[in-house]
């Protein structure tokens, strides 16, 4: 692992456990076990390595979604793949995903360019509108229907991460919520 792998692993240890505001960077640069000024050479701010931080799981997520759903055809299909998988990576890394929840409620979220938080929501958001527009989706301002899916399914995470499933209910408890989201946007 590098010196920039070390302080992200050690940023996103440290946020999760005591918060954005809660971390300093000369506790993060002790946790990583690089000195202060290694770490302001590849973060200017602590902002900049909040924001970096972001956009290198959004990209790791993406990229684990993009290559589960390359071959589905159908929105139903596709809707669930992204729903499902973005469950299942959130069991496999539940520090990422707690990280992206706290990043999500927080100022930061409006510090991030909009043309990278477009290269990650604008596929669904045409699917969306596709859907609506094929009238599979209820006829509803496909801004409120991306907010919907995505407040289900960080409510149906917390969920998750509370109890002791098995896989095998885990998948149950996913497909199970995954029908019941369907059911309402269609």
């Amino acid at each position: 692992m590098d010196k920039r792998e070390k302080l992200i692993a050690a940023a996103l240890k440290l946020f999760v456990e005591f918060g954005f505001h809660d971390t300093p960077t000369s506790k993060i640069a002790k946790e990583a076990g690089i000195a202060s000024g290694t770490l302001f050479y590849f973060f200017p701010t602590k902002d900049e390595l909040v924001k970096a931080l972001y956009i290198d799981i959004k990209s790791r997520l993406n990229e684990y979604i993009s290559e589960i759903i390359k071959d589905e055809k159908s929105l139903q299909g596709i809707l669930k793949i992204y729903y499902s998988a973005t469950l299942h990576w959130a069991q496999k890394h539940k520090t990422e995903f707690r990280f992206m929840e706290q990043f999500n409620s927080s100022p930061y979220l409006k510090q991030i360019a909009e043309e990278e938080i477009q290269k990650y929501i604008k596929p669904i958001m045409a699917l969306l509108e596709k859907g609506v527009k094929d009238k599979i989706i209820k006829p509803m301002d496909v801004d409120l229907i991306f907010t919907l899916i995505c407040g289900h399914t960080f409510s149906v995470n917390q969920y998750l991460v509370t109890q002791e499933f098995s896989k095998p209910k885990q998948d149950t408890v996913i497909n199970e919520t995954f029908d019941l989201l369907w059911d309402m946007i269609t």
